[in-house]
């Protein structure tokens, strides 16, 4: 038994829809993607958790902060951000509802202004688009 293989118009057609959903998924909100220079993940600002858009407008008026740890030096022990010399990136909590403690969320802020959000403790993070 032999089978026709299909013709180029429906090929053309299945390509188009394929790129189509791609495309689709790729811009879905909360879905992150990589820039292409340093394969950190990203997400937009406004797609953060509500405590996370929170810490990113009190940074901005420069406090203050719930936290005295908020602002201290960020050492990127785990080097997952950019190389850059010491005392270069700080760091601020985002409150975890729930956590009796600091919990695991976190703002890192470079001194050029790049922001990075870390929801597992500095395992990963993903910078944020402003």
């Amino acid at each position: 038994m032999s089978s026709t293989p299909p013709s180029p118009s429906v090929i053309r057609r299945l390509l188009c829809a394929l790129a189509a959903l791609l495309l689709a998924l790729a811009a879905a909100p909360g879905c992150s993607r990589e820039d292409a220079g340093d394969g950190i993940a990203e997400i937009a600002a406004a797609e953060l958790p509500s405590q996370a858009r929170e810490t990113l407008t009190l940074i901005r008026a420069g406090g203050p902060f719930p936290y005295a740890r908020d602002g201290t030096v960020f050492f990127n022990r785990e080097s997952l951000l950019p190389k850059a010399p010491r005392g270069y990136y700080r760091e601020y909590t985002v409150p975890t509802p729930g956590a009796r403690d600091r919990g695991a969320r976190r703002i890192v802020i470079g001194r050029r202004g790049e922001a990075y959000y870390t929801q597992d403790h500095y395992r990963s993070f993903m910078r944020i688009r402003q």
